[in-house]
């Protein structure tokens, strides 16, 4: 663009940049908005001269740095060129089959054209040497240190170029020389095959510092210090001087060779640029940044405008979807009493749309009609401010179509921004469920109170009728014994004695069977039993009369061991002889068996002989029957289970529930070599506790 050009476009921008002002500042409200725009627009004309003269020296230092640029791109491509130059007379070499001193004259005569070749050497494909030419411009290279001992970056290019089939570059490498410097050289190999075949190759050992002064430094490095450095800044070579006092100018490019990366830096040193010659050009560009700068601020202005609005509308969208998503019903009303809002849930629950509610006032459509004038007491009191409870009141509502139904009402005040009440918010809750529910519950525990008195009858029956059968069967024995006796037209008076003594068995018969009517009643509506201290033996002696009469029937022998000086246990005494005589009763009926001519029946009082029932006395029951299956040991105690045809399945139920309510515990155990063990423990009574 030029000088007359730009002087055209500034009148025309300066009329664009007031119109856009003026717009501005008729959209902004007030006059603090119009100073405020007026102090940013001195400040950014001040800001906009200040940077002129800084934005003139950036594009001049720019146009500098590109030029620097180009000249290090040039200069890599230049010597591609000459690297594949020598590349291809290289090839020219090994196209025909020279004699040794033709193969000396002709590397010869490359080494004296091109100064940055320093050795060209002949390999078989072993890479051993069969052929060598050194630079005549120079001592040869491989003076100080031998070849072979610097071969190995050689070798690693000339694998690579046996790969590709073309030349390949080694990494650079040291090599001192003899005057106590030394030099960085590399390696170029190149493959030569001979109808497919490989021959040999040819390695070409270059010297960096020659490569930049024979190629680079007469073009390039006049004004500008030219070096070869490795990535992380070490110079391998260098070339030129650099004036001090000027701006550094500094680029780099990598020259890619096949196998090896090198990089060119170039550095250049140039006076500041001059002031006058691209001021025109920063101001224009000034004046664009400020107009650009300017609607930014608008767009980012009118963007948070539109986020806020959004997000307003965003929070309304949230709270009404909150709000018709409720299954409680709100309800608002103003100081006077008027509904002013009614969400879906309380139209739904009376029956009426929003329109029909909102800015009715009392009486309500759906206050029932009897108690209109109760509602109509009740909302005078609340607008007078008079409080409601926080825990909410019950009231009855009416729908639409003409159901009625429970509701909670829980009301507060509605208090704007501003702190002030300026209505009543409630929450309306539809509690006829809820009391459907209750109502429902109520008469299903009287249903479940009913059937437990059933059962509590049923288990009474069922252990009455299992516990009498003892003492009934005695009073039939004795009975048919007397009746017997006295039928008897010889009857003696020792006979006339034996009735007697069975009419007292039979009242003591009839008396135990009141005394365990009586204990199984309190034992199945769990009342506590009347417990006393007794001595073990009479808990034995007390059942011995009825033990021994069914052991005459079952022709079993009953043996009983008591340990002398036992305590006295507390127990509920009727209760405790039965467990006994059950237990007993099954350790008889255990050996009822054909073929079993042993039958004894051992009752066993003593001591606990466990450390952890220190204080309690154990009682057991021993029969030498067939013992207790084992698909039969885990039902044992459980109530209605019994193996035996007549039985009811409660004797051992009922024995573990009686021993467990004396804080005992009830098991049992094979008897070797044949039968079971039943035990039971209680506790004893200590002689303080009965002086007590």
């Amino acid at each position: 663009m030029t000088q007359d050009a730009l002087q055209r476009l500034i009148p025309s921008l300066r009329a664009r940049t007031l119109a856009w002002w003026l717009a501005i500042e008729d959209a902004l409200p007030g006059g603090r908005g119009r100073r405020s725009l007026w102090s940013a627009l001195i400040v950014l004309v001040m800001a906009v001269l200040v940077t002129l003269v800084w934005l003139a020296g950036r594009y001049e230092a720019s146009q500098l740095q590109a030029e620097l640029e180009r000249d290090t791109a040039n200069a890599v491509s230049d010597l591609r060129t000459q690297l594949s130059r020598h590349v291809q007379a290289l090839q020219g070499l090994q196209s025909s089959h020279p004699s040794e001193a033709f193969w000396t004259l002709e590397a010869q005569s490359l080494l004296r054209e091109n100064r940055d070749m320093l050795r060209i050497e002949w390999r078989d494909p072993a890479l051993n040497l069969n052929m060598m030419a050194d630079s005549l411009l120079r001592s040869p290279v491989f003076e100080r240190v031998r070849r072979s001992e610097a071969l190995n970056e050689a070798q690693q290019a000339c694998l690579r170029a046996k790969r590709s089939s073309g030349p390949s570059y080694s990494h650079s490498y040291f090599l001192p020389q003899t005057d106590g410097l030394g030099m960085e050289v590399m390696d170029m190999c190149l493959p030569n095959t001979q109808d497919g075949v490989l021959v040999g190759f040819t390695v070409v050992t270059y010297g960096l510092q020659e490569l930049i002064n024979a190629r680079l430094g007469v073009g390039y490095g006049r004004r500008n210090e030219i070096s070869f450095t490795e990535p992380d800044g070490t110079r391998l070579a260098i070339w030129g001087n650099q004036s001090r006092g000027l701006r550094l100018f500094t680029a780099q490019q990598l020259v890619d060779l096949p196998g090896n990366t090198l990089v060119l830096r170039m550095d250049g040193r140039r006076g500041e640029p001059d002031l006058f010659p691209n001021v025109l050009t920063a101001l224009v560009t000034a004046m664009s940044i400020a107009l650009v700068t300017v609607m930014v601020l608008l767009a980012k202005d009118s963007r948070r405008r539109l986020k806020a609005e959004n997000d307003l509308a965003e929070a309304l969208a949230f709270r009404k979807a909150m709000e018709d998503s409720l299954m409680t019903g709100l309800r608002a009303r103003d100081l006077e009493g008027r509904i002013t809002y009614v969400n879906p849930a309380f139209c739904q629950m009376v029956g009426l749309p929003a329109e029909q509610l909102t800015g009715r006032n009392a009486p309500m459509p759906y206050w029932p009609p009897e108690m209109v004038d109760e509602y109509k007491q009740r909302q005078a009191i609340r607008l007078a401010g008079n409080a409601p409870p926080r825990e909410g009141f019950e009231s009855m509502f009416i729908r639409a179509d003409g159901t009625r139904f429970e509701v909670l009402i829980i009301e507060a005040p509605l208090i704007s921004v501003q702190g002030l009440q300026t209505g009543w918010m409630g929450a309306v809750i539809d509690i006829s469920e809820q009391r459907r529910i209750e109502e429902l519950s109520r008469a299903s525990q009287e249903r479940l109170q009913a059937t437990a008195r059933l059962a509590t009858v049923g288990e009474m029956a069922s252990l009455l009728s299992h516990e009498l059968n003892q003492p009934l069967a005695a009073i039939a024995s004795y009975a048919n014994g007397s009746l017997n006796l006295l039928r008897d037209p010889a009857a003696s008076p020792q006979n006339m004695d034996d009735v007697h003594m069975a009419l007292r068995r039979i009242a003591e018969q009839a008396g135990r069977a009141g005394k365990v009517i009586n204990s199984v009643h309190d034992f199945v509506r769990r009342r506590d039993q009347a417990r006393e201290a007794v001595a073990p033996q009479a808990l034995v002696d007390a059942i011995a009369p009825l033990v021994n009469l069914q052991a005459r029937k079952l022709q079993v022998k009953v043996h009983t061991r008591i340990e002398s000086k036992l305590p006295q246990v507390m127990c509920d005494r009727t209760m405790v002889e039965q467990v006994l005589l059950n237990l007993a009763r099954n350790g008889m009926q255990a050996m009822d068996q054909p073929g079993n001519l042993e039958r004894v029946l051992v009752l066993q009082v003593r001591r606990a002989a466990s450390s952890a029932e220190h204080g309690w006395v154990e009682f057991s029951v021993s029969d030498v029957g067939a013992g207790i299956a084992e698909d039969v040991v885990g039902q044992l105690f459980t109530p209605f289970f019994t193996t035996k045809p007549e039985g009811m399945g409660l004797g051992l139920s009922l024995c573990r529930t009686v021993v467990e309510q004396h804080g005992g515990h009830l098991g049992f155990e094979p008897l070797l070599p044949r039968g079971t063990v039943f035990r039971f423990t209680l506790p004893a009574v200590h002689l303080d506790k009965i002086a007590a």
